[in-house]
């Protein structure tokens, strides 16, 4: 499965979905890091984010932590992009998947918040990991459909961002994330 762009057009919005890719390369306005907690750094996605960025980026999490203590699961900050094309990194926690129920909730919060934070930078364009799939462990189906349609919900009421792109590690989370973008334009046709 190649690339794909889906195009929301009641709100002259375009969600595009790609994959297999890295999101480090991303030249949107912010990219959002699947960070944890303590904002150092980890691996996933979260390494790469800061291992591309370079140091600037772990220093401001540091400062960060340091003022406010640890970032909450389904919460956002916002740091400068160190070495990466894109202008910020908006850091946010996913929950841990257990299968309680509770994480539907605390994954949504994780893509309005980043939402929010670029809305509030007045930015056009943000692009987004597969928040909480890999290591967090929560399945990618599930992750995508809530993803996807908090995206979708959110942007209805932004004022800026004209752009969301789902940057997908491998073709089977891309393949989710077409099958979730599918499914949520179809329901909000009816």
């Amino acid at each position: 499965m190649a690339n794909t762009t889906v195009r929301i057009i009641k709100n002259s919005l375009v969600v595009e979905l790609h994959g297999p890719a890295d999101i480090t390369l991303e030249t949107t306005e912010a990219i959002v890091n699947a960070a944890n907690s303590s904002l150092i750094g980890g691996g996933g996605v979260d390494g790469a984010i800061h291992r591309a960025g370079g140091p600037c980026i772990l220093e401001q999490c540091k400062r960060y932590v340091a003022e406010k203590g640890r970032l909450p699961t389904g919460n956002a900050m916002l740091t400068s992009w160190g070495r990466l094309a894109a202008k910020y990194v908006i850091h946010t926690v996913g929950p841990v998947y257990q299968g309680s129920g509770e994480e539907k909730e605390l994954l949504a919060g994780c893509h309005r918040e980043a939402i929010r934070l670029a809305d509030e930078r007045q930015l056009k364009s943000i692009s987004f990991p597969a928040i909480s799939t890999g290591a967090y462990g929560y399945p990618v189906h599930e992750a995508a459909s809530i993803a996807v349609g908090t995206v979708l919900d959110t942007l209805e009421d932004s004022s800026h961002l004209e752009r969301v792109r789902f940057v997908l590690f491998d073709a089977a989370a891309l393949k989710a994330y077409v099958r979730a973008a599918e499914a949520a334009i179809k329901n909000r046709a009816n």
